[in-house]
């Protein structure tokens, strides 16, 4: 075997001396995480016989680029790697097994497994669902003969859609439950604490000095409180999820769809005499082919409720080049009907949503049904996107379905005025008379 020599700043030799059963390092960019994560595995797995390690990253080009090369290079001799399993066997039994988690339930693929030690790199890329679900791999494997400890490691930045779960434990140390401070240690890094790149790299400092205020000093100088956080803060658990939904007589119920094969996402949704709006039932489901999805919906809905439209998201009128046929014609002939397609503008179609979850004084004007547990999930996961403001990021992919689906929901009950037709024409809108037997006014676009 041969040699392996390193030389960790004293940051990095705080992590790798941590005994946690929780320690997370990192904070900012250019701290020298990933190397630390991967070298402190590396040196368990050398020192410790049996040892069953797991290293995560959210998407497998990240897991490839910041571990598995530089891993097949550094244990060349040292230990094997197995592609097929993407894990590193080491003499003395240890093993390092690589994997990632794209979806919210990629992490169900660990379950019933054991490993004394976990590591998640940009812990703030995973939910704390996924969090807590590996949570339950991070045990003894009874392949060690020595006693040892089960941990995790954690590296991390502020920001991501785990922002606030790893800010909770590490930051603010405020603990729920069973959880024990003890358990808990962070170490913050920062880049002026990477002597590689203050020596190699010092105009990276002038790069991430350019960055706008907040995400400047969260990037920066490490400061958890400098971010965006949520991308609906007006979201409130109490306030708008009800365990008991009492629907108004006569009040329109319509659906909402966001599709994909990831995941087809439905709403069902009823509006008021006052326009408060109450969704009362969800699909959220994946790898479901556009019949079987329109087939799903149709069979969820009871025969006795009459539902007066179902939008959808406007993709689903492309046709496919291959078949000419559209996801909207494949979706009607499996039985789905009145289907209209969505306003997708999405800025717009957000701070609609906005209003509708801030409604009118203490009374909001969207009311959930706590059956809906994935649109309850999702909703305070959403991030700023951090290229468009006012936007929502697309990732993780996994939690965007459902609040999709309550943005074309919102969308389809809100008055949109059209462009004038020429220089003679007043504003023009629509009118649906189906909508009007019940005493109800819908403009929709003409």
């Amino acid at each position: 075997m041969r040699e392996i020599v390193i030389e960790p700043n004293d940051k990095q030799r705080a992590f790798f001396e941590s005994t946690a059963k929780y320690t997370a390092y990192g904070g900012a960019r250019g701290g020298g995480k990933s190397w630390a994560m991967r070298m402190k595995l590396i040196l368990l797995a050398l020192t410790h016989e049996g040892i069953q390690i797991l290293l995560l990253r959210r998407t497998l080009a990240e897991l490839r680029e910041n571990h598995l090369l530089p891993m097949q290079e550094l244990l060349k001799g040292v230990a094997k790697y197995i592609a097929g399993e993407k894990e590193f066997r080491f003499p003395n039994g240890a093993r390092i097994r690589l994997g990632y988690c794209d979806s919210e339930n990629d992490v169900l693929q660990f379950q019933g497994q054991a490993y004394e030690v976990i590591g998640l790199e940009e812990a703030t890329h995973f939910t704390e669902l996924q969090f807590l679900a590996l949570t339950e791999s991070n045990r003894a494997s009874g392949r060690m003969k020595e006693r040892f400890a089960p941990r995790m490691y954690f590296t991390c930045n502020p920001g991501g859609v785990g922002h606030e779960w790893v800010k909770r434990r590490f930051i603010d140390r405020k603990y729920r439950g069973s959880e024990r401070e003890s358990d808990y240690a962070f170490i913050k890094s920062l880049v002026f604490d990477n002597r590689f790149i203050m020596e190699n790299n010092p105009e990276y400092v002038e790069t991430l000095n350019n960055l706008p205020d907040a995400r400047k000093r969260a990037m920066l100088y490490g400061d958890w409180d400098a971010f965006e956080g949520k991308f609906f803060p007006e979201f409130d658990i109490i306030r708008h999820v009800k365990r008991e939904i009492s629907i108004p007589e006569g009040a329109i119920r319509f659906r909402a769809v966001d599709y994909g094969l990831d995941m087809t996402a439905c709403l069902w949704c009823a509006v008021d005499g006052k326009g408060r709006i109450y969704v009362y039932r969800e699909l959220y489901q994946s790898n479901l082919l556009l019949s079987e999805a329109a087939e799903k919906i149709i069979a969820m809905t009871p025969k006795s409720e009459c539902i007066r439209y179902t939008v959808a998201s406007p993709d689903l009128w492309n046709r496919r080049q291959e078949s000419g046929k559209s996801g909207f014609d494949i979706m009607t002939r499996a039985g789905l009907t009145h289907m209209i397609k969505a306003d997708n503008t999405r800025i717009v179609g957000w701070r609609i949503v906005r209003e509708y979850l801030r409604g009118d004084g203490e009374t909001p004007s969207l009311i959930i049904s706590d059956k809906c547990a994935n649109l309850i999930r999702c909703l305070p996961l959403l991030r700023f996107d951090t290229s468009v403001r006012e936007d929502a990021a697309g990732t993780p992919h996994e939690i965007t379905h459902a609040p999709e689906a309550l943005r074309y929901a919102l969308m389809s009950r809100t008055p949109r005025k059209k462009k004038p037709l020429n220089d003679f024409t007043s504003s023009v809108y629509t009118f649906d008379e189906t909508v009007s037997e019940r005493g109800f006014f819908e403009f929709i676009e003409y």
